[in-house]
């Protein structure tokens, strides 16, 4: 970020510039690169259906192609040995698996969910980091997106609570039988209520801390148009740095907290008796 683009942002944005400048740059938008992205709204029953592409919504995109270009790139000829780029890809596939889907979910559907816990943890890594690049955005510090995520590990936790013990067990064992008979009337809305309660937290979790580190690099870089002063400027940019790196370790760990989240929350749902 320059010292010129964070003046510009100040001016355009008057008294309060810089909060709304830092704002503007975290918040979603439907310009990218100084070019409108395609507006598609259209009126179904009475109601509008808003389908815009958003700038998080094109970071998504890009994510996704990334992904999939690196594997198919990476894997495209067998090879008995993997070198370069698929020998990294492999050597975190069966992290995944050995360390975070068996030990949480089990051997046999730990192996079965293996493809979809890598994919999740490779999703979640690949917006994280295009975050860092300055030509792109962070879809993670987007609430909608982490709910999205958060919403298909409820969804993935239920099926396979429900596909493991059969429809009726799975809600029967959501209060454990021990449990007195008397503190059903309790203990049955905090059960349900929990449900939803881990994949809020999942969703949250992400957002904050992808905001969040986002927010301090451009505080700290504001301070330099704040203070207007250049011995504040190698400090502020120094913090700065320090922060983007600090960011480099957050977007691998997110990544790896979420995926690890929704292993032991699918674990727990597959096997409630453990």
């Amino acid at each position: 970020m320059s010292s010129a683009l964070l003046r510009s942002g100040t001016e355009e944005h008057g008294e309060g510039g810089l909060g709304e400048y830092i704002l503007h740059h975290l918040s979603d938008s439907n310009q990218w690169l100084g070019t409108h992205l395609p507006v598609i709204k259209f009126n179904l029953l009475g109601t509008e259906i808003d389908l815009s592409i958003t700038l998080h919504v094109l970071m998504l995109w890009f994510a996704g192609a990334l992904l999939i270009l690196m594997f198919w790139l990476s894997f495209r000829k067998p090879r008995m040995v993997p070198r370069g780029l698929a020998g990294v890809l492999e050597t975190v596939v069966l992290f995944v698996r050995d360390e975070i889907a068996i030990p949480n979910i089990g051997e046999n559907l730990g192996k079965r969910l293996t493809p979809f816990l890598a994919t999740v943890f490779f999703f979640i890594l690949g917006c994280n980091l295009l975050g860092l690049i300055p030509i792109f955005s962070t879809a993670t510090a987007n609430i909608s997106v982490t709910a999205s995520l958060a919403l298909v590990t409820f969804m993935m936790t239920q099926l396979y609570g429900m596909k493991e013990n059969g429809v009726v067990a799975y809600w029967k064992h959501l209060v454990p039988s021990s449990v007195p008979w008397f503190l059903l009337p309790i203990m049955i809305p905090i059960e349900i209520l929990s449900l939803f309660t881990k994949p809020f937290a999942l969703a949250m979790r992400l957002f904050a801390n992808m905001i969040a580190g986002h927010t301090v690099i451009y505080a700290l870089l504001g301070l330099i148009i704040v203070l207007a002063s250049y011995v504040a400027a190698p400090v502020s940019v120094a913090f700065a740095m320090a922060i983007y790196f600090l960011e480099l370790f957050v977007a691998f760990l997110q990544a790896y907290i979420f995926t690890i989240l929704t292993s032991l929350f699918i674990g727990m749902a597959a096997h409630p008796e453990h």
